[in-house]
């Protein structure tokens, strides 16, 4: 039973009418009746009753009436959605970001893509990049946005934006601290830090072991969950730390912590787009959304924050 001998008999017992169903399927009337054919030698049944000036379902007929019916509809109805689904008219896009892209920079993209397709849903899971990267694997979401490259198997990985961390300082007592430091002084200062597998954390471990200075070297103070948390200690004048320039424009425009330079370390980095290989192609509003994070108009506007 397949669904041409299903819209056949459905448009005859309609029209009670070979012929005006074969109108009303572009198909000669000889088709039509094969096809009904087909279905009551398969079903093992006959399906109507034929004269010459009528045509009548049988009991067998008006009993599959029904069924056909809803099967067509859910059939159409799929294929409607499936539509939906590919025109980005409907669907559901989950997202999992570390802090940085999560909190600073992703809105700003949500709320234009969202505009364009308002009836994709949009959650947005934020955490730090060893959770996002768990997420993607388990296929919780179907982007994940992190601030370091991940390599890992069924993981595709792309660099997206980039990123810079700074060193800031409180600015509680003036002259405290010189606007430049040098790494032997930088590790006499408390240091406040995110909590292992943040994106922000790794980066600054790498990149203090490149220049021959574990992190056990350091005076470690506090280790905070969020970079909010890690903003507020050092305002408070709890110690020194490296965050994203994306998470204090502000406030060194404010003038509320200030910024102090380390010559020697390179605190440029990336920010990186990750999927579930297996999950690829199969996101249609994933795909949009990349696609329209990467498109270099919409990158323009992030000049403006």
């Amino acid at each position: 039973m397949n669904l041409k001998q299903l819209e056949a008999f459905l448009w005859v017992a309609d029209l009670k009418s070979f012929t005006g169903a074969a109108k009303q399927l572009f198909m000669s009337q000889p088709a039509v009746s094969f096809q009904i054919k087909s279905l009551e030698d398969e079903l093992k049944v006959s399906l109507f009753q034929r004269n010459e000036k009528r045509v009548v379902m049988t009991e067998a007929g008006s009993l599959l009436y029904p069924g056909a019916k809803e099967i067509l509809r859910q059939h159409y109805k799929v294929i409607e959605n499936l539509d939906n689904l590919k025109g980005l008219k409907t669907g559901q896009l989950n997202i999992g970001a570390s802090t940085i892209p999560g909190e600073y920079i992703l809105p700003l993209f949500v709320g234009g893509f969202c505009q364009i397709h308002p009836g994709i849903k949009i959650s947005l899971r934020i955490g730090g990049s060893g959770k996002v990267v768990n997420w993607v694997n388990n296929k919780e979401v179907a982007l994940g946005v992190t601030g370091t490259m991940v390599d890992g198997k069924g993981l595709e990985c792309e660099t997206w934006i980039d990123d810079e961390l700074v060193l800031i300082g409180p600015v509680l007592v003036p002259g405290q601290f010189e606007s430049e430091i040098k790494l032997e002084k930088l590790k006499k200062h408390p240091l406040i830090l995110r909590e292992q597998g943040s994106g922000t954390r790794e980066t600054i471990e790498s990149r203090l072991q490149k220049k021959g200075i574990p992190l056990g070297q350091c005076r470690v103070a506090i280790e905070l969950g969020s970079t909010r948390a890690v903003i507020t200690a050092v305002q408070a004048g709890l110690g020194l730390s490296f965050v994203s320039r994306w998470a204090v424009k502000e406030l060194l425009q404010l003038g509320t912590i200030r910024e102090i330079t380390v010559p020697e370390l390179d605190l440029k980095r990336k920010l990186y787009l990750v999927r579930n290989s297996q999950a690829l192609g199969g996101g249609f509003a994933a795909t949009a959304f990349i696609n329209y994070v990467k498109d270099c108009n919409n990158l323009a506007m992030l000049d403006h924050y």
